[in-house]
């Protein structure tokens, strides 16, 4: 399978362009620029993309829009407020996405230490920049190294508590269609950058996430490409959620502490 997502010295390359956002969804990704501006003003030091849109691989009426929003000054409770607000106004306008979802940070949070191989790589990495002045510049190159998959999802094993929960609580099959897109999403890429070392590339399609992953666990294969489909097109069916919380989970989260440790308390 061929290495993608590297440029000629072995560093990630940034994912995602303005440029390749198709043509459905330039009206909300227009919005989203205005509304984002006009809600934070000058609390806000920069806004980004990311997800399938800026990778113009998103679906009409089935994909959503992800936002990080960078402020100036850590979060406050109005600034999720505004988050919200704005999230549920472009979801409601825009029948293009299904869903809006909206990351908020503090300008300092980003750059800090603690965050340069998670949220920091993140932003650099597969952010695309869509308002204000780009904090990548701030930011080292990545290599898809054991460090840069330990950091990013080595701690599965602490997030599966609270997932077991959610589960417990889910009531009705909207919730359990939204809970099994964001677990199976989450799995299959802490599936996929507990070989990427191994691999030696980098990708964001959960398809060959799950197919790359595949050729080192053959024996969880099928499962993680059943997850890849269940991240594109939620389901309904709770016991669908037990079995990522009770067996894929739990096993993926000893196997990535057994080779790449935890995360580093935050």
């Amino acid at each position: 399978m061929e290495r993608r997502g590297l440029d000629a010295c072995g560093y990630l390359e940034r994912e995602g362009s303005l440029g390749r956002v198709q043509d459905e969804f330039r009206s909300v990704v227009a919005a989203a620029r205005e509304q984002t501006g006009e809600a934070y003003g000058r609390r806000l030091h920069s806004a980004y993309l990311y997800g399938s849109v800026p990778r113009g691989t998103a679906r009409p009426g089935r994909s959503d829009l992800d936002l990080l929003l960078v402020l100036h000054h850590a979060p406050s409770d109005d600034d999720r407020d505004t988050a919200e607000v704005l999230a549920r106004g472009l979801d409601e306008d825009f029948p293009e996405v299904d869903g809006v979802g909206v990351l908020l940070q503090g300008k300092a949070a980003v750059l800090s230490e603690a965050e340069r191989f998670d949220l920091g790589w993140f932003l650099a990495c597969l952010c695309t920049p869509l308002l204000g002045a780009d904090l990548a510049e701030h930011l080292p190159r990545y290599r898809p190294d054991g460090l840069l998959a330990r950091e990013t999802n080595g701690d599965l094993a602490d997030v599966l508590p609270r997932w077991r929960r959610q589960v417990q609580e889910a009531s009705g099959p909207g919730q359990y269609r939204k809970l099994s897109r964001l677990f199976a999403r989450h799995l299959v890429r802490t599936g996929f950058t507990l070989v990427m070392p191994r691999w030696g590339g980098w990708t964001s399609d959960l398809a060959e996430s799950a197919e790359i992953f595949g050729t080192y666990y053959p024996e969880r294969a099928a499962q993680m490409r059943a997850a890849a489909a269940v991240a594109l097109d939620p389901v309904e069916d709770p016991a669908v959620l037990r079995t990522y919380v009770e067996d894929l989970g739990p096993w993926l989260a000893d196997e990535y502490t057994a080779r790449h440790g935890t995360k580093t308390p935050r």
